[in-house]
């Protein structure tokens, strides 16, 4: 079956994004036009948005940060450059931190403490990286398909 574009507008997402005709990532399928994320997918799939605010952190792929197997997450595939933790959504959900990270697409594969409700936490290559990133406060936007 053919794709077509699924236009999805939210409230607050022209502050974060900016009104310009700009791709986000054509790889995905997403782009930003007049400040709504337009997402190409089959026709038969649904497209849902919503915004988050949660507290933001950042860990590495040592054994004082993770369990005894530091470089496989939650969801058994290999860390990487896009992986998060949260305890928040599914895995394999996928979100941006338009504050943070401008266009750039992370997935849910990875989980938290269990005491960690209103977290999300970015995987970094280096300990001295998720250090230096510390802890903010921001909006993510949820891409939640199908």
């Amino acid at each position: 079956m053919g794709k077509r574009l699924i236009a999805i507008s939210f409230l607050g997402i022209l502050s974060f994004l900016g009104t310009a005709t700009q791709a986000v990532t054509p790889d995905k399928g997403l782009e930003l036009k007049n400040g709504a994320i337009s997402v190409a997918h089959a026709a038969t799939e649904e497209i849902r948005t919503q915004t988050k605010k949660v507290w933001i952190t950042a860990y590495s792929s040592t054994p004082e940060e993770t369990d005894d197997t530091p470089f496989i997450t939650a969801s058994m595939t290999k860390v990487r450059d896009g992986i998060i933790a949260t305890n928040l959504l599914p895995f394999g959900t996928k979100i941006m931190i338009p504050k943070l990270f401008g266009k750039k697409i992370f997935v849910v594969e990875d989980r938290m403490h269990e005491r960690k409700v209103n977290f999300v936490d970015i995987w970094m290559p280096t300990k001295k990286d998720a250090l230096n990133f510390g802890i903010t406060y921001s909006e993510i936007v949820v891409i939640n398909e199908g």
